[in-house]
């Protein structure tokens, strides 16, 4: 048996070496990489399916490159503090799975999952490390029962705060990891003739509350115009930029800029 739950009847799914297969007999079959896609065609056919090739490469070639190394190795340190003997932990969001990874190495728990709307990601995902299983599946609609995770974590991904209540235990930790104001500032400054910081992300403190808020606040300096585009391109900005401000970057032969994250620790309300 795995932690996965059918999508169409809810039932437990057991894995099998080329499906995972339920007791009605909906079967899903593994991908080659070792994903299984759990996303229902009729629940996502108006969205598009999550991050494309283009900005997973350029993720996965801009962290592996180290740039983001303090931000996983401040999650881990986090994950450390809170997690249980037989901890079981759902990345939400989880992309090429460079964090995944990174704590499945460091933090020394084995019952990990990993879910991402995107199979472009998770064909990296899959080959970094066979031993976490991969779904294709909405953080809206998680293939998981009831309290059955004891740490959700949740980096610049949506936020879908009524299922991961839904799926965490009554002594679960919600791990949330956001930009705060100053993130990528002097890039967005090199770009736009009037940039703007972020926002504050939205909370629901119906459902969860804050318990411990961890900032992160460092420059990288990127020399190399592979490794600025890389940023940019594995960035929301890429899609949201004009030809001629886009320009701009693409001139830039080194860049220096703020990173500038907060890494949030909830609890369910009422526990």
């Amino acid at each position: 048996m795995t932690r996965f739950i059918c999508p169409v009847c809810n039932l437990a799914l057991t894995e099998q070496e080329s499906k995972f297969v339920c007791e009605n007999n909906h079967c899903f079959d593994k991908a080659k990489q070792g994903y299984v896609n759990l996303l229902m065609s009729q629940k996502s056919s108006q969205k598009r399916h999550g991050d494309d090739k283009l900005m997973v490469k350029s993720r996965r070639d801009f962290l592996g490159n180290g740039y983001y190394s303090e931000l996983s190795k401040e999650i881990c340190n986090v994950i450390n503090k809170i997690k249980t003997q037989k901890c079981v932990l759902y990345d939400i969001g989880c992309g090429e799975g460079y964090y995944t990874s990174q704590i499945k190495a460091e933090c020394g728990i084995s019952d990990i999952y990993g879910i991402d709307i995107s199979k472009n990601a998770l064909q990296y995902a899959s080959k970094v490390d066979k031993s976490i299983k991969y779904a294709v599946a909405s953080a809206f609609q998680l293939p998981f029962a009831e309290n059955s995770v004891d740490i959700i974590l949740n980096i610049f991904a949506p936020c879908a705060y009524e299922e991961f209540s839904r799926v965490l235990n009554k002594d679960g930790f919600l791990v949330k990891v956001v930009p705060l104001s100053e993130h990528l500032w002097e890039l967005k400054k090199a770009i736009y003739d009037k940039p703007y910081k972020n926002k504050p992300e939205i909370k629901n403190d119906e459902l969860f509350s804050l318990i411990e808020s961890v900032e992160l606040k460092y420059q990288i300096i990127l020399e190399n115009k592979d490794d600025i585009y890389n940023l940019f391109t594995m960035t929301p900005y890429y899609y949201k930029t004009s030809k001629e401000d886009t320009e701009k970057l693409l001139k830039l032969e080194s860049l220096t800029t703020t990173v500038h994250f907060a890494i949030e620790i909830y609890k369910k309300v009422g526990f």
